[in-house]
């Protein structure tokens, strides 16, 4: 990409950023790198290794999000909206995600660095978004951590009941948590193979649930038949009125749809890794997107024609794996030795999202930390280039699952779910923010959008669908707490937004910062250091790179 016969029509602008992000640190061979120990004190930009390569970028994305979300909590999507309601949440909120990886897609590209969303809010936005942003994000990651460990405990419950799930998140914290003190290449390889554990499996489920639906199973040919009785949408709440009371079900499910879809921005966070960024993350983003949402519409679309939405298993207040409607339509079709083998693959599954949240969070504390809004002692990386302390710092929210052991499992998982979920779509909205303010930062320039590595489609107007969408469910998300009034509904609703409403406006009052003018925008720093590096072209080796 060569841009400089634009940059030479525009004069030097400075930067809108308070440090010097052009000084890269690399670690010596047989130490520890301490940043606090280099020339630069605060906001110098650590280099982690690029060593993750395309099929890594793009099973790193699908491990991140396909996990408890789509096995087990698509139950209560199923429950509360039916078969019809619930495929249509899911393709809905499939549009908004695929608005914001390809708005992701174009900055990443552009710039990309290490736990980039936090840097792109900071440079192009404001330094207060950024910092709400990183912080808000990497709580979602951390709470997501706790809830899959939880997740594991419970399914290995479904064959031992009498076993206390906290022996579970106990064992699988010290396995994770030391997983991701390993070289990235090595996380980028087990992840390979956990994630290819979960795309097999939906695969074989998906062709299970034609065949069942065929007439395979026990009950014979199915067709539509659960979309006529009990119903394709489930009445929800407002049961004396059944036609709002559908809609109401549909809408319920939405921030269950965002919280299964969560992960995919995993591309972005990872091009800071990732060798060749500007060839491997578009490629992944427009692989991973389709892959994604066929894997997720598709299993929903079978799941609702294999389990009725008032099966009395799905979970409804409860949660275990034998609720996963996984599970659920093997049973019902009378199949005996899947259910202990989906429940086998679930445990796998889980524990591949489990480590796809350590990797992302730790990330993003790493961007925070070069941004100068999180301690540099984060910075502090191996001889591999692991970001030690981040992994640590986040994998210790992990053992919020403990939590299991006071309160009730499917409470507990309820809660995790919401704070997630509303924290995820706070983030894609904050990307999608950013990405209106890099176009006007490119036009400012005088740069066309038309010489970056990858060019996002229907621009700008497919970022504001997704900004304005995402705006309304965050808003309108806890509605069930208004009817009737419930207080605590109404914070497990609205704490995530009311989180970072607090760092937002406390950041903006102590700094004082000021929306950065799109002329002002950093556009160059992680630019121009990838455009010197030079990279080997690498040949697909398997089916799944093509």
């Amino acid at each position: 990409m060569d841009d400089h016969g634009a940059k030479e029509k525009t004069p030097e602008v400075a930067t809108a950023q308070p440090y010097d992000y052009s000084v890269t640190s690399s670690p010596k061979e047989g130490s520890y790198h301490d940043v606090e120990k280099s020339e630069v004190q605060v906001g110098t930009t650590v280099q982690l290794q690029r060593r993750l390569q395309s099929r890594h970028l793009q099973m790193i994305a699908i491990g991140g999000t396909i996990g408890t979300g789509l096995f087990i909590g698509s139950g209560g999507a199923l429950a509360n909206a039916g078969p019809a309601g619930a495929l249509i949440a899911y393709a809905f909120v499939g549009t908004l995600v695929y608005s914001v990886m390809v708005a992701l897609g174009e900055m990443a590209t552009y710039i990309p660095i290490s736990g980039a969303f936090t840097a792109y809010a900071a440079r192009f936005v404001d330094p207060s978004l950024g910092f709400a942003m990183g912080w808000i994000y990497w709580f979602s990651w951390a709470i997501t951590y706790a809830l899959e460990l939880t997740a594991s405990g419970l399914i290995i419950q479904y064959w031992s009941p009498e076993l206390n799930v906290g022996i579970f998140i106990g064992v699988f914290w010290v396995v994770i948590t030391a997983l991701n003190f390993l070289p990235v290449s090595f996380y980028g390889e087990i992840e390979f193979y956990f994630a290819s554990i979960k795309v097999l499996t939906v695969l074989g489920f998906l062709i299970f649930g034609i065949c069942i639906d065929a007439g395979a199973g026990q009950h014979g040919y199915l067709g539509f038949h659960t979309w006529g009785n009990p119903g394709a949408f489930a009445p929800y709440i407002l049961t004396r009125q059944p036609a709002l009371a559908k809609f109401v079900g549909f809408w319920a499910v939405m921030i269950q749809a965002g919280f299964s879809y969560q992960g995919t921005e995993l591309v972005g966070i990872a091009a800071g890794e990732t060798n060749n960024p500007r060839k491997t993350v578009p490629a992944a983003i427009k692989k991973t997107f389709y892959r994604i949402l066929f894997f997720f519409v598709g299993s929903i679309f079978f799941i609702g024609l294999l389990v009725p939405y008032d099966n009395p298993d799905l979970l409804n207040g409860t949660t275990s794996a034998a609720s996963s409607p996984f599970v659920i339509a093997a049973q019902l079709a009378g199949v005996k030795v899947l259910p202990s083998l989906i429940n086998a693959v679930l445990l796998t599954v889980v524990l591949s999202a489990a480590n796809s949240n350590v990797y992302s969070g730790s990330r993003i504390i790493v961007g925070l930390a070069n941004d100068g809004n999180a301690p540099q002692f984060f910075n502090k990386t191996t001889a591999s280039g692991v970001p030690y302390v981040a992994v640590a710092f986040t994998a210790a929210f992990g053992l919020l699952g403990f939590l299991n052991e006071s309160a009730s499992g499917g409470e507990v998982f309820n809660w995790f779910v919401n704070i997630t979920g509303v924290a995820g779509f706070i983030s894609w909205t904050c990307i999608g923010i950013s990405h209106i303010a890099f176009m006007r930062a490119l036009k400012a320039r005088g740069v066309s959008r038309d010489t970056l590595p990858y060019k996002a489609m229907g621009q700008p107007w497919f970022t504001w669908y997704g900004i304005i969408f995402n705006v309304i469910i965050i808003l309108t998300q806890g509605f069930t707490s208004f009817m009737p009034w419930d207080t605590k509904s109404f914070f497990v609703a609205y704490i995530s937004l009311i989180l970072f409403a607090i760092l937002y406006g406390g950041h903006k009052a102590i700094y004082r910062t000021n929306f950065v003018k799109p002329i002002e925008a950093d556009l160059d720093t992680g630019r121009k250091e990838i455009e010197e590096m030079h990279f080997e072209e690498a040949i697909p080796t398997t089916l799944w790179e093509l």
